[in-house]
């Protein structure tokens, strides 16, 4: 559903499982960092909402979203995490550059997915200018940190009751 007929932000508290033991792994893109800024307090907010502990959190930096691939692999290896969120923001510019981001971004997120144990929550806003990332990050259309952090503790939770 399109994010326009859709707050980012609105859930059904009672369909969130309890995160109290759940870890947490987030890579955030330093590039638009006032609205990965944004969307890292809206996701850890929300995670802390649904039981997180801060100590079961872990939030890196990397300089760019094309980068996100590459940390949350990281992460993944580290063996600390049992998700990882993937926040960042691409604002269409002149040239083709903004494909090129996107595509890879998107790309390598689903490849960990598919490759991986440990899900990688897509938390990259594509956005044709500030105004809409801005609206993506806490404004009228909610946070887009708030749905990742949901999607994150909804996936463990996945795993886990597969294991039993």
């Amino acid at each position: 559903m399109a994010t326009i007929y859709h707050n980012l932000s609105d859930y059904d508290i009672n369909s969130v499982p309890d995160a109290s033991n759940m870890r947490f792994g987030i890579v955030v893109s330093e590039w638009n960092s006032n609205i990965t800024g944004a969307l890292l307090q809206g996701a850890i907010a929300t995670l802390k909402k649904h039981g997180a502990k801060e100590e079961n959190m872990i939030v890196q930096t990397v300089p760019g979203s094309f980068e996100l691939t590459y940390g949350s692999a990281q992460m993944i290896k580290s063996g600390k995490v049992d998700a990882v969120i993937a926040l960042g923001c691409v604002v269409r510019g002149d040239t083709p550059h903004f494909d090129y981001v996107c595509a890879g971004a998107t790309q390598g997120i689903a490849y960990l997915n598919a490759t991986t144990d440990v899900p990688v929550i897509y938390g990259l806003i594509t956005t044709n200018n500030m105004e809409q990332a801005e609206e993506r990050s806490g404004g009228k259309l909610g946070n887009k940190g708030d749905e990742c952090a949901i999607t994150a503790i909804k996936m463990i939770d996945f795993v886990c009751r597969l294991k039993k």
